[in-house]
């Protein structure tokens, strides 16, 4: 065999042992880097943040504004945004988790709670922190479309309910649950009012069939607008006047199909339009005793789609499969009192373990700061283990 021969073999030898490196290495990187299965409450962003119940007030806590997987009511995944807060203390765990449903705010992102967490403008930050004092850990949920691209689907029960149980579930799956003490032992509660009474309220309902893995211990939730279609009756022409069109907002944002522009005037269109660029305050002062039919040509409310859609988004078709504090007041100028008493039947009447307080002497805002400390009350019993005697009897 010449010279020339000899060298020719070993680089063809060489050249062949470089494509079978290159494909096996191409196989190896293909099947390390294909992505796992996202699954609701995988965690897809987190980022620290603060937590300040008041402009510039301090809190002893550890903060993430997070973006985790959740389920539209469609049933189709979409992406939520919420914030993680943990108290810096020393304890180890398993500490105990509330994932708590705020109520309404408003249909625009800088409504969202994770927006107004660090300048100290949420509104019931004050009410988080009492959580947060008595060493528990916070989950607090936007809400699908608050903080995230699309509408926010306000008032679609559904959508709400699964927002705050993958909140709890990306709280537990949070890179620093371990060294903060949450783990699949931590007790976790619920709590809601109003917008959040809707949203806890589901939350308690899905749990059995959404999220059994989550080691629910209670839920404590106020205000419920339980029955959407007698809110909305109850409302029209009053001061909530402005919610029902929010609420239609948000049912159109989840159903599409619906088609709310087609039954709006040009008044009705200018207040969406205004709606979705402001916060609850503004938005509410700008509906004061409107009527459903000075916004519309045709009331949507009248159609059965969208009847059935609302009535899709009543509470107390299903028993939780956990205690429930219950609470309202009797002067609620927003949800009405028969509201929450009518929930409260449906729920014993299907043998849930409820909990009825009734606050005779207060209204809607009133409730929701004074219910909740006796609501924070009865969580941290179930956090210890005390059982829950109802009184549905």
């Amino acid at each position: 065999m010449s010279h020339t021969s000899r060298a020719h073999i070993p680089a063809r030898r060489r050249l062949a042992a470089v494509i079978t490196l290159a494909a096996a290495l191409a196989l190896s990187t293909t099947t390390s880097t294909a992505a796992p299965t996202a699954t609701p409450g995988d965690i897809v962003t987190s980022t620290p943040t603060s937590f300040h119940p008041l402009p510039n007030q301090p809190t002893h806590t550890n903060a993430w504004h997070l973006t985790y997987r959740s389920t539209t009511a469609k049933g189709a995944p979409n992406v939520v945004s919420g914030t993680l807060i943990v108290p810096k203390d020393a304890r180890t765990g398993p500490r105990p988790l509330v994932t708590y449903a705020v109520g309404t705010v408003g249909l625009a992102d800088q409504c969202a709670p994770s927006a107004g967490f660090p300048k100290g403008t949420t509104v019931e930050a004050n009410l988080i922190n009492q959580a947060v004092q008595r060493g528990w850990a916070v989950a607090v949920t936007d809400y699908e479309g608050l903080g995230t691209p699309g509408d926010h689907t306000y008032t679609v029960g559904r959508a709400e309910g699964h927002a705050v149980l993958d909140a709890a579930r990306a709280a537990l799956r949070h890179p620093e649950a371990g060294r903060s003490g949450l783990s699949d032992q931590s007790p976790i509660g619920i709590m809601g009012y109003s917008q959040g009474g809707q949203a806890s309220s589901w939350a308690a309902e899905l749990h059995d069939s959404y999220a059994p893995e989550l080691n629910v211990k209670g839920t404590a939730t106020g205000g419920v607008p339980a029955d959407l279609l007698e809110v909305a009756d109850f409302n029209d022409g009053n001061i909530g006047a402005g919610l029902i069109l929010m609420a239609a907002t948000g049912q159109h944002a989840a159903f599409p199909e619906l088609e709310l522009d087609r039954y709006l005037n040009a008044k009705g269109r200018a207040y969406v339009d205004f709606m979705k660029k402001n916060c609850v305050a503004v938005d509410t002062v700008a509906g004061l005793f409107q009527r459903i039919s000075d916004v519309t040509v045709t009331n949507p409310l009248d159609q059965p789609d969208w009847q059935q859609r609302l009535t899709e988004s009543n509470v107390g078709t299903h028993a939780p499969d956990h205690p429930v504090y219950l609470y309202h007041g009797g002067l609620d100028e927003l949800i009405p009192y028969s509201v929450g008493r009518q929930l409260r039947a449906d729920w014993c009447d299907r043998g849930a373990n409820v909990q009825w307080r009734s606050h005779p002497l207060l209204g809607h805002i009133g409730a929701v700061t004074v219910g909740a400390f006796p609501a924070m009350d009865w969580l941290g019993e179930r956090f210890t283990g005390r059982p829950a005697r109802g009184n549905c009897s």
